[in-house]
């Protein structure tokens, strides 16, 4: 064995580089506060480690990068915790970064003759916050899509070249595939490039001027090892405790918490999203932004000017810092800029909080973000169209937001507009939960609720010939009539063949032909509506097939039409004859109003 090192030492000189590393004198011996620099390192190898196996599981396109990093997340084996560590070690490098910044200003290590050191440091923090910028939009989910949108924004602001400089930048007029390319060239090539040859640069002249010690010495000088290498393993493994812990957090306080990194929706540009907001790092921009004094042409002054002369300051910190109070002005500008990027991110997160839209949003982002998960791991999977095409055609998706927009300026949804959301407009058409149900009918044919707001009550109908027959005749019926009223019911909701009373139809079938005849030969249904059988003098809408997935369809296309309302419909748009909808948004809209979507834990949803 002593041969092999004597030849491994003979041609590499691995001895002497190790003796040279280790037994590096330490002015004042071993110190806690020499570690961030041995935690950066750290981070950066977790990083291009993580990186590289990441890599290898990502597809960078606009129709694979969401697809792979979910595979990523939830397929392959261990690949939550790769991805999460990837992650929160990003977000750890930042504070870290900051904390070695203080401590070279604090002592005094940016002083000559270390200047180029210190401005090689500039550069990494730069690096590494260009890092997590690319790296934030590489899952291509709608956090990262819109945060990104609206952090390259800043540089179409940049005078004379910014509109030249964003479309570089982009790969084009708009956002989409050759932007994430871009972005992971630079994310997983050239910065990755420049911050090895910094790195390499800055270790090679921290060695050449050696540590600058904080006076006065408490203790004598000694070597780097042992004392300060288990210094600086004890820092790094605290690192790596407090991003294991990030990873694991939400497990740990709820059994239904995720796991690793967050994965949100599939990016969709025909989606806003209100949600949006960039890292906690980029937070204090965003929120310096928001104040009046930046509004309008003022922003280039929020985004381009000020942090340039922030930095310029930083930079010249070295040649500031030869003045008589030159290091304590330093110290005092650099703590001052540090705590109001502080109190401003503690403003924006304050701001959210009480934010109701941006929480709402923030609710529906989650919402969706676990929707289509669901929906990727259905037995029909992610198309070949990409995952995003997973919640554009999914009605519990849409159907709230195509509702809202079309439908809540009259009707509502279990009181709201479909999505959750309170209406300002009064209600001048029913309340459209259940459509089609037993329940809802028994609530259409109750003569104390039939003329309230949740049926009839804002409509022309309120006093027309339906509400009066009900009034009238149904509020004195017998005992027996009621039992044959409740058997219609049945027979006319087994028309829409509802998901939800399916079993129930089937178990009742008897009942329901028998309702079916007592419609057409017993009950004065017929003397308006048709039912099975054409008639030529029906006027109200048809009750074949009612509430049925075609029925509500055709009736969604064309209220008017001689089968439903005719000419006696009451201000209901003809959504898809007027093409205000699409085909498939009706559908969609059909789907979500009658309750049928995929449901992972149904299994007839899965056949």
């Amino acid at each position: 064995m002593k041969m092999l090192f004597d030849w491994v030492e003979q041609r590499t000189g691995v001895r002497k580089l190790t003796h040279e590393a280790l037994f590096e004198n330490v002015p004042g011996g071993s110190r806690w506060r020499y570690v961030w620099g041995s935690t950066l390192t750290f981070g950066l190898a977790v990083q291009f480690i993580t990186g590289i196996f990441l890599w290898m599981g990502y597809s960078p396109s606009a129709q694979t990068a969401w697809e792979s990093v979910n595979y990523i997340q939830n397929e392959m084996y261990g690949g939550w915790l790769l991805r999460g560590i990837h992650h929160y070690t990003a977000q750890a490098m930042t504070v870290l970064l900051v904390l070695h910044l203080m401590q070279v200003l604090i002592d005094g290590a940016y002083k000559a003759p270390r200047e180029v050191n210190f401005w090689f440091g500039l550069l990494l923090l730069q690096l590494v916050l260009a890092l997590s910028l690319t790296g934030y939009l590489l899952p291509w989910d709608q956090k990262g899509y819109w945060a990104t949108k609206v952090a390259t924004s800043i540089l179409g602001i940049t005078p004379v070249v910014g509109g030249s400089l964003q479309r570089i930048v982009i790969g084009g007029a708009d956002y989409g595939h050759h932007t994430l390319t871009r972005f992971f060239a630079l994310h997983a090539g050239v910065l990755p490039g420049a911050v090895i040859a910094l790195v390499v640069g800055h270790i090679y002249l921290f060695r050449r001027h050696g540590i600058t010690a904080k006076e006065p010495k408490r203790k004598p000088d000694a070597a780097f090892w042992p004392d300060q290498v288990l210094k600086d393993a004890v820092a790094c493994l605290a690192v790596l405790a407090t991003v294991l812990f990030l990873i694991l957090r939400q497990r740990m306080f709820s059994a239904s918490g995720e796991l690793g990194a967050e994965l949100g929706a599939p990016a969709d540009p025909s989606e806003p999203y209100s949600a949006a907001r960039p890292d906690w790092y980029f937070l204090f921009l965003f929120q310096l932004l928001k104040l009046k004094v930046f509004a309008g042409s003022g922003e280039i002054w929020g985004a381009i000017i000020i942090p340039s002369l922030v930095m310029l300051v930083i930079f010249l910190m070295p040649f500031l810092g030869k003045w008589k109070l030159g290091h304590r002005f330093n110290l005092g500008f650099i703590s001052c800029v540090l705590a109001g990027a502080g109190l401003l991110t503690y403003l924006a997160v304050a701001e959210d909080a009480k934010n109701s839209n941006y929480q709402l949003a923030v609710k529906s982002a989650d919402r969706e973000a676990e929707r289509v998960k669901a929906l990727a791991h259905s037995p029909m999977g992610i198309p070949s169209s990409g995952a995003v095409t997973l919640l554009r055609n999914d009605a519990l998706t849409q159907g709230p937001k195509l509702f809202a927009k079309n439908c809540a300026s009259c009707h509502r949804f279990d009181g709201s507009d479909g999505t959750g959301q309170p209406v300002k407009d009064p209600q001048l058409a029913s309340d459209l939960k259940g459509f089609g149900s037993r329940a809802w009918l028994t609530g259409l044919l109750d003569p104390e609720r039939i003329s309230t707001t949740n049926y009839f009550g804002g409509t022309k109908f309120k006093d027309g010939k339906m509400s009066k027959f009900v009034k009238k005749e149904v509020a004195h019926y017998t005992p027996e009539q009621k039992e044959q009223l409740q058997k219609v019911i049945a027979a006319v909701s087994a028309e829409a063949q509802l998901k939800s009373q399916l079993g129930v139809d089937q178990q009742e079938a008897a009942m329901i032909g028998e309702g079916r005849t007592l419609l057409r030969e017993t009950m004065k249904c017929t003397d308006c509506h048709q039912f099975q059988v054409k008639d030529q003098d029906a006027f109200a809408p048809d009750l074949t097939g009612y509430g049925s997935k075609a029925w509500l369809t055709r009736f969604l296309t064309n209220p008017g039409h001689a089968d439903f309302y005719g000419d006696r419909n009451d201000r209901m748009p003809a959504f898809g004859e007027k093409q205000i909808l699409s085909s498939a948004e009706i559908g969609l809209l059909a789907d979500w109003l009658r309750g049928e979507w995929y449901d992972p834990g149904d299994k007839k949803s899965e056949e």
